[in-house]
């Protein structure tokens, strides 16, 4: 067999966006990241309606006023449950997507969110705040299963070359999530009585139908069908969709290379992972990285906008339009993102959103601190907390959910998205749990603990994580081997010779000199 110098190999060939990657991509994140999204804002607007119907029902039932205690524990319940219901899902993801795969999982999902439409949406009627509280619940758990599902899902169907782009969608749509519950929840639309708010909570069936309807024609991971399913036939088709050729053999065969260098057919467990030598810096990493996700501070942020709107002079019927800036801030820097997180890498956008973050923190600390002395200072305090809405989108809004896909392999990526899912939710409730005793405490200082958080995050990152972008999983892996005390390059070498026998064994010269897409 004639051998053609090594000058003359190709490199990997420029991948174009589908049809079918970008529709994957688009009816995936509507009925699962949009969801997300919508249901971390719509709550704020018809709350003081909600306590209303809260105090109505419990007359009805028990011929007396409600107590200020128990309506405030109610409504507390009804916003903090929908967390636990996040953990809970969460917890389900491994063995969901074992028996039903990544699709099927994010199809399975929606039936969670039409029931909790209907629950939240008929809870005034039937006269029942319990089924507003089991709604929420619910919803909770269709987030967290899509929150897991759908990265992984996107991650595996996207070519090298626009895997962070693809994966950027999730984050878009959460943060378009946020500005259209920001939008529908306006006085004029139904962010009040007389448009019955209620409305609001029925408007979670609409993504969740409308993913139903296109999903089951796109297709499954080719990854999950070949790896996990054994069926090649459907992977070669699921491959040749996505990326748009007929010609998808180098493809086949990474990742049956892939599937022999990890001697394994089968899931890994939690418990395994974590036992994993070779994957113990990944798992550190994504710990790190989905606990500052959270613990950074942003969910913290809405608790001062209002205050510090009102004390710049706004109205308060103009603070909800005034509002309408940080969700449009959000989706914006979304997008950036996903437009040049393939040129810039993931590290860089993840460190400067965190540094970035700091700063910003630090700012805000010093503009609330002399509010009350300068009449001009809380314009200075909203600018500061757009830029810290601007710098949390950049980069840790929706790198760390790629980068969990990124890290680890086919038999280990569930177990991985289980452990992320479960730290990104009980940060979530930490935050949402202590952040008004630690405010109370340290008053407008209680920002400085996360200016701690995010420059630890940031420095973490600097020392650890190499760079992603444009490399298989196979080379992310490899990548971790010093830091992992794993020097033998076994499976780099098993990947190598599983292609070169490959090429050996019939493949035509034009496949074996072009790199794989994925």
């Amino acid at each position: 067999m004639q051998h053609k110098d090594s000058s003359d190999v190709k490199g990997p060939p420029k991948q174009r966006l589908t049809v079918c990657l970008i529709s994957a991509a688009f009816f995936g994140s509507v009925g699962s990241s949009f969801l997300y999204g919508y249901n971390l804002s719509v709550v704020n607007a018809p709350a003081s309606y909600i306590k209303t119907f809260y105090n109505k029902t419990w007359i009805d039932r028990y011929n007396e006023p409600i107590g200020d205690g128990t309506v405030t524990l109610l409504w507390s319940v009804t916003v903090s449950i929908f967390a636990i219901g996040g953990l809970v899902g969460a917890l389900t993801v491994s063995f969901l997507i074992k028996v039903l795969g990544r699709k099927g999982t994010l199809l399975a999902n929606n039936g969670l969110a039409l029931i909790a439409a209907l629950l939240l949406a008929l809870g005034e009627t039937a006269g029942s705040f319990e089924m507003l509280i089991i709604g929420r619940f619910i919803i909770g758990m269709d987030s967290g299963v899509s929150l897991s599902v759908l990265p992984m899902y996107l991650g595996e169907i996207s070519p090298r070359q626009v895997r962070g782009s693809i994966g950027q969608f999730h984050s878009i749509f959460i943060c378009l999530g946020v500005f259209i519950g920001q939008v529908l929840g306006l006085p004029e639309i139904l962010g009040q009585v007389s448009l019955r708010w209620n409305f609001l909570f029925g408007f979670l069936a609409l993504p969740a139908l409308l993913q139903l309807c296109v999903l089951p024609f796109l297709p499954e991971s080719p990854r999950f069908l070949l790896m996990e399913r054994r069926d090649e036939a459907g992977a070669e088709k699921a491959f040749q969709a996505f990326l748009g050729r007929s010609d998808v053999s180098r493809e086949l065969e990474e990742v049956h290379a892939e599937s022999r260098a990890q001697n394994t057919q089968r899931t890994a467990s939690v418990l395994e992972l974590f036992r994993k030598r070779s994957l113990r810096w990944q798992l550190i990493t994504v710990i790190v990285v989905m606990s500052c996700y959270q613990l950074c501070g942003l969910n913290a942020i809405w608790y001062y906008t209002n205050g510090i709107l009102q004390n710049a002079g706004f109205q308060p019927t103009v603070i909800p339009y005034i509002t309408l800036s940080t969700g449009g801030i959000e989706t914006l820097a979304a997008v950036i993102s996903g437009l040049v997180i393939e040129k810039v890498g993931r590290r860089p956008l993840l460190i400067f959103g965190f540094s970035a973050m700091a700063v910003f923190f630090s700012l805000l600390t010093v503009f609330l601190h002399y509010q009350d002395r300068f009449s001009w200072m809380p314009y200075l305090s909203f600018t500061s907390i757009l830029l810290l809405i601007a710098s949390f989108c950049s980069g840790p809004g929706g790198v760390p959910f790629v980068l969990t896909g990124e890290l680890f392999e086919q038999s280990y990526r569930p177990a991985a998205f289980m452990i992320a899912g479960t730290v990104n939710w009980l940060s979530n409730f930490a935050v949402g749990l202590l952040f008004p005793y630690i405010q109370e405490a340290l008053q407008t200082f209680a920002f400085l603990l996360f200016v701690v958080v995010c420059v630890a995050g940031a420095v973490y990152l600097l020392l650890v994580l190499p760079e992603t972008k444009n490399k298989t999983f196979m080379e992310i892996s490899q990548s971790f081997s010093k830091i992992n005390g794993i020097p033998d390059q076994t499976q780099e070498r098993e990947m190598k010779d599983a292609l070169d026998t490959a090429a050996t064994n019939g493949l035509q010269c034009a496949e074996v000199e072009m790199e794989s897409s994925f």
